[in-house]
């Protein structure tokens, strides 16, 4: 699996870029949003990658980040989004706002992405709602950085990231879920009594577990 490449761009297309490295090109495919992130043509840029590989197809895909690429993996897991409907989503929300819309139950935010219909907007917040909390703490985690670019071109297998549950010291795990619950919109007040309330009662939690207790909290009543 190739889950990271690093190298200069060659030319820019409407859904992808040709990468080189070490004299070898790279098609990468990506999202609208990522795509108008990248640097200029013969600029260096570095992408982490997931490979889609089919009995007649091989294409990668790439992402400024692993919260993206965990957002790419999730939504391919469910049913009616294949890699075209998630880059979609991906460049209308971005990852972060596939987070907000998601762990928040907006149907319509999903169904604002091109190609998406309401049925499958809706199958995307039921089926990824309890996996939100994961892939937020990511996002929140000073730990999680966008690749630097090397002097030299590389290409590096990884294997695909996944979104587990990191234990964290407390007061860590406290200021990574508020900072993800104030990204959700919601204000530091609030977020903060949740996050204060929910550690209070889970002490040792780590920031996923600290997220979803405290939406919880924070969901509207009656």
């Amino acid at each position: 699996m190739i889950g990271r490449i690093a190298g200069r761009i060659d030319y820019r297309a409407a859904d992808h870029v040709l990468i080189d490295v070490k004299g070898v090109g790279y098609l990468v495919y990506c999202s609208d949003r990522t795509l108008a992130a990248l640097p200029a043509a013969g600029e260096h840029v570095a992408l982490y990658t997931d490979l889609l590989v089919r009995e007649d197809l091989l294409q990668l895909y790439g992402f400024t980040s692993l919260v993206e690429k965990e957002w790419h993996r999730l939504l391919m897991s469910v049913q009616g989004i294949g890699a075209k409907a998630s880059l979609a989503i991906l460049g209308t929300l971005g990852p972060e706002g596939v987070g907000r819309a998601i762990a928040l139950g907006d149907v319509n935010a999903v169904k604002a992405a091109k190609g998406i219909g309401p049925k499958t907007a809706q199958r995307v917040v039921i089926e990824l709602k309890d996996k939100a909390p994961e892939v937020m703490a990511m996002g929140a985690s000073a730990s999680v950085l966008a690749p630097e670019v090397p002097a030299d071109d590389e290409v590096i297998e990884a294997p695909a990231a996944k979104a587990a549950p990191v234990k964290a010291p407390s007061g860590a795990a406290q200021a990574e879920a508020l900072s993800a619950l104030t990204n959700l919109g919601y204000g530091p007040g609030e977020a903060a009594g949740a996050v204060a309330q929910a550690a209070g009662e889970m002490p040792e939690a780590a920031t996923a577990d600290l997220i979803r207790a405290a939406l919880k909290l924070l969901a509207p009543k009656g």
